[in-house]
């Protein structure tokens, strides 16, 4: 079998991938991939992990955060240099990580903030790696900051800290790991714009960082630097954080969402903010979920996308650029078997099984 990476949603700097720099609201092919097992978006470029362990990225370089040790945009993808045996990848605002199968992670990209975690706040066009972590099973990027989650269930976090985004108690930056406060036992974790969350093995999900939309899902809109629990839901198995939303997948198959909903990223059918969780409609039987900036995507069981929210760019791929405050179906695409949320664009990977051969009798 053969996996095909797609992309929609804006494309002035390159990040859908396909060779040129013009918008589609309808899913394009990325050139020049395969064996494409994950897919990642940041603000304006792509990541992708390809099945012998190499990453791939495209878009925006201005940072170095496509890796290749250059500043040039590419509208193409391009290999990721001196990193090998890479299992995760994601993309944050401008920089991105990757965790190799050693339980190392390497950061890329802008640094202003110490987002790349290897005590300096220098940009790298190339990787390096973040210190003082070991034994991690999965890194995630936010705005300017990044979190991984290590094989005891603890979370470490570093880069910028401007709202409580570290959740280390302090609304200090750190260009190293520090540890999150007051929770373990801790099985997904995301980074959203300038929040985080996490989820706990009882299926409980926490949050800290900025809170001015409710992103936090507490029922305030007061930001805190130490993790506080969502209320109203659970028995959750993965997390999302947008750019000023959040997103949870409950063990039923279906979607909870909360934070900032102007443009209807919370897909409830209303344009209202929500500081507590409220259910998206219309979908059931969902198996993964992804936050954009402003814009939200689902796979589900039978290998279709649905997304809902912002659709100035074409974000959506429905073929309109019309907000939706519910879910509407990507078009032109099928057995997809992963998404992920760029701030304005969208990735998907779609499996092509095999053709059965045809036995002809004369």
């Amino acid at each position: 079998m053969s996996n095909i990476v797609w992309a929609w949603g804006y494309n002035g700097v390159g990040q859908l991938g396909n060779g040129t720099n013009t918008d589609s609201n309808i899913p394009v092919q990325v050139l020049n991939t395969n064996n494409i097992v994950e897919v990642s978006g940041g603000i304006s470029h792509s990541l992708a992990l390809d099945s012998s362990g190499n990453v791939w990225a495209w878009g925006y370089n201005y940072y170095g955060q496509l890796g290749n040790g250059t500043n040039t945009d590419s509208n193409i993808p391009v290999q990721v240099s001196n990193i090998n045996n890479i299992i995760a990848v994601s993309g944050g605002g401008s920089h991105s990580l990757a965790l190799d199968s050693n339980g190392n992670v390497w950061a890329w990209g802008y640094n202003y903030s110490g987002q790349l975690g290897n005590g300096t706040n220098t940009d790298s066009s190339i990787p390096v790696q973040v210190l003082n972590i070991n034994n991690i099973v999965a890194v995630t990027g936010g705005g300017s900051h990044s979190l991984a989650l290590d094989s005891n269930g603890n979370i470490w976090a570093w880069g910028g800290n401007y709202s409580g985004e570290l959740g280390n108690g302090t609304n200090t930056n750190s260009n190293i790991p520090v540890q999150v406060s007051n929770i373990n036992n801790i099985v997904a974790v995301s980074g959203g714009g300038v929040h985080s969350l996490a989820v706990d093995s009882s299926g409980n999900v926490w949050a800290w960082g900025n809170n001015s939309f409710g992103q936090l899902g507490n029922g305030t809109n007061t930001g805190s630097n130490i993790p506080v629990q969502v209320s109203n839901i659970n028995n959750i198995i993965a997390v999302s954080g947008g750019g000023l939303h959040s997103l949870a997948l409950d063990s039923s198959g279906n979607v909870w969402s909360w934070g900032y909903n102007y443009s209807g990223q919370l897909g409830n059918g209303t344009n209202t903010d929500s500081n507590i969780p409220v259910q998206v409609l219309n979908i059931n039987n969902i198996i993964a979920v992804s936050g954009g900036y402003t814009h939200s995507l689902t796979l589900d069981s039978n290998g279709n996308v649905w997304s809902w929210g912002y659709n100035i760019d074409g974000e959506l791929g429905n073929g309109t650029n019309t907000d939706s405050n519910i879910p509407v179906q990507v078009s032109n695409i099928n057995n997809i078997i992963a998404v992920s949320g760029g701030w304005y664009h969208s990735l998907a990977i779609s499996q092509t099984l095999p053709r059965r051969g045809v036995l002809i009798f004369y």
